[in-house]
């Protein structure tokens, strides 16, 4: 019964300063508005780059890194294993890019639980010959089988049907801006040459665009047999091993792993892409400090709004406690006045920023650089909508906090005596 008596009076209370109630109801709509908006923009911004880069790139890498050995003969020698051994000029050692016992690695890597899938991989450069210019690059041969269900290749294809690279001899896909520099499209023949200076003749099946002009400028892709026959190799010529795992924050620890078990060099995703992941987690703490920002700002108003309401309520103060209410009463009073504050502001917010959230997701965003995305990237994740109410709610419960005690301290007797 007291309870709702003492929402009763703080609606009272808030009825007759309504449109200072509006005015701080109004800053915390315009807080949540923002932050939702914001935040929704710029992870909607972060996933579309992360799509770029990070969905492209192997949560664990297996691959042979060209290296000097890390035992040198000298340390080998019994009579100087013990000494400090200094040795200029040590060249890498030819071990081979090839993965040896690629199949049996392949087949105990997808027993394991955490792993997603994997890829195999070859990548060798090569240059193109357009006319009498060679344009050097990058030639990968994949299982699009493999490939496509991992990185989602077909996505980034313009132009042709992404498993023609299985089902169509001696084809290949080229980077759009690599088939624009030698002005060449689907259905025409281009000449490649390897290292070694070897010479193959490929269809072009296809062109995909990527985003990143390092991918788009420079590299191709075939399958898996197309590419070994061109180099000279066995079947069972594998590069790389590419690894997708269920939780990408394992990754290192796996990548360690890995290449203990199988005597392979690793590298895991998150090494590969330090600066990238950097820049996102930059982004996102700017726009969460923008949000709260705002909606501390806004709470500053509500303490403000709520401060001067009780110096203008003292009468109104000395009357309840004069009739028999308690300091907790008038405290959950002035306490219920903010929440309703809080609530109404932050539920108006939440759907304003729904609104601001959709009229962003349809501008239209065409570029040249990313032909499949056409308009700005908007991430409607509910966890967004739950951390804006609770911050609302808990920016005006601290800001009414300070004024209710006030409230709740204020002497009757010396109210009336002074009227």
């Amino acid at each position: 019964m007291k309870t709702r008596l003492n929402l009763t009076i703080a609606l009272g209370l808030l009825r007759a300063r309504l449109k200072q109630s509006i005015v701080a109801a109004a800053g915390v709509t315009f807080g949540i508005a923002m932050f939702i908006t914001l935040i929704s923009f710029m992870t909607g911004l972060n996933q579309m780059l992360d799509g770029l880069v990070i969905n492209r790139t192997p949560h664990v890498r297996l691959y042979n890194e060209i290296k000097p050995s890390d035992n040198q003969p000298a340390e080998l020698e019994e009579e100087f294993r013990d000494d400090q051994n200094i040795v200029r000029s040590v060249k890498p050692k030819d071990r081979g890019n090839a993965i040896y016992n690629v199949q049996s690695i392949m087949a105990t890597i997808r027993k394991d639980p955490r792993v997603l899938g994997v890829s195999p991989k070859i990548t060798s450069p090569v240059f193109f010959n357009a006319g009498t210019i060679e344009i050097a690059g990058v030639i990968n041969g994949v299982n699009i089988a493999d490939e496509d269900p991992l990185f989602n290749f077909s996505e980034n294809v313009v132009e042709g049907n992404p498993f023609d690279m299985a089902n169509v001899s001696n084809s290949v896909f080229l980077g759009k801006g690599l088939a624009e520099k030698m002005l060449v499209h689907k259905g025409e023949n281009i000449q490649i040459a390897t290292a070694k200076g070897d010479l193959a003749i490929l269809k072009v099946a296809g062109i995909f665009q990527i985003g990143m002009a390092d991918f788009d400028n420079t590299q191709c892709y075939a399958s898996l047999e197309t590419v070994q026959k061109i180099m000279g190799k066995s079947a069972g010529y594998i590069t790389d091993l590419q690894v997708k795992l269920h939780d990408m924050t394992i990754a290192p620890a796996v990548a360690k792993e890995y290449a203990t078990i199988f005597e392979v060099d690793t590298i895991d995703i998150q090494t590969a892409n330090a600066q990238f992941e950097t820049g996102t987690s930059v982004r996102m703490i700017i726009s969460f400090a923008v949000g709260i920002t705002l909606l501390i700002v806004a709470g500053f108003g509500i303490y403000n709004i709520l401060n001067m309401m009780i110096y203008e309520k003292m009468d109104s103060i000395a009357i309840l406690k004069a009739t028999g209410f308690s300091g907790s009463d008038v405290r959950n009073i002035f306490l219920n006045l903010s929440m309703i504050i809080g609530f109404t502001g932050g539920f108006l917010g939440l759907l304003i920023g729904y609104a601001l959230s959709v009229v962003v997701d349809n501008i239209p965003f065409i570029t040249a650089a990313l032909p499949r995305i056409t308009t700005f990237p908007v991430n409607y994740n509910p966890v967004y909508y739950i951390i804006g109410i609770v911050f609302a709610l808990l920016t005006t419960f601290i800001a009414g906090l300070f004024p209710a005690r006030k409230a709740a301290a204020v002497d009757p007797v010396i109210i009336i005596r002074g009227k």
